[in-house]
């Protein structure tokens, strides 16, 4: 069974950081692509970062690039989201979901079938 775990959100200022972690289990992780999403109630989902775990590609959507970065830890089935904050425009629910054997031209385009629960973070300024 694919199970994806996240974990790391938080009440954090403006301007501060955050560390996200997404935990994988039940597939072969380095054949899986994983994204971090974000969604408000009301709002359109947005997928913020991926990582390939395959081939090692990485995305960011332009509303994070040089503020968060997305690693991978093969060895421990995990992916990070590392954020840095600002005010209102990262206040979400985050989750991560995974696709499998995603080509790097694909990465933002494709669905991501398994998703984790999400975790909370605020924002305040």
């Amino acid at each position: 069974e694919v199970q994806l775990v996240e974990s790391g959100g938080a009440a954090v200022q403006a301007g501060g950081s955050l560390r996200l972690s997404c935990a994988a289990s039940g597939f072969t992780f380095d054949d899986y692509t994983i994204g971090w999403f974000r969604q408000a109630p009301g709002k359109e989902r947005e997928g913020v970062s991926y990582i390939s775990s395959n081939h090692g590609s990485t995305y960011y959507a332009d509303s994070v690039k040089g503020r968060f970065t997305i690693t991978s830890d093969n060895a421990k089935n995990t992916v990070y989201l590392q954020m840095n904050t600002r005010k209102p425009d990262d206040k979400d629910v985050y989750y991560c979901a995974a696709a499998r054997a995603v080509l790097a031209r694909e990465i933002p385009r494709v669905e991501y079938p398994y998703r984790g629960q999400g975790t909370q973070v605020t924002v305040s300024s």
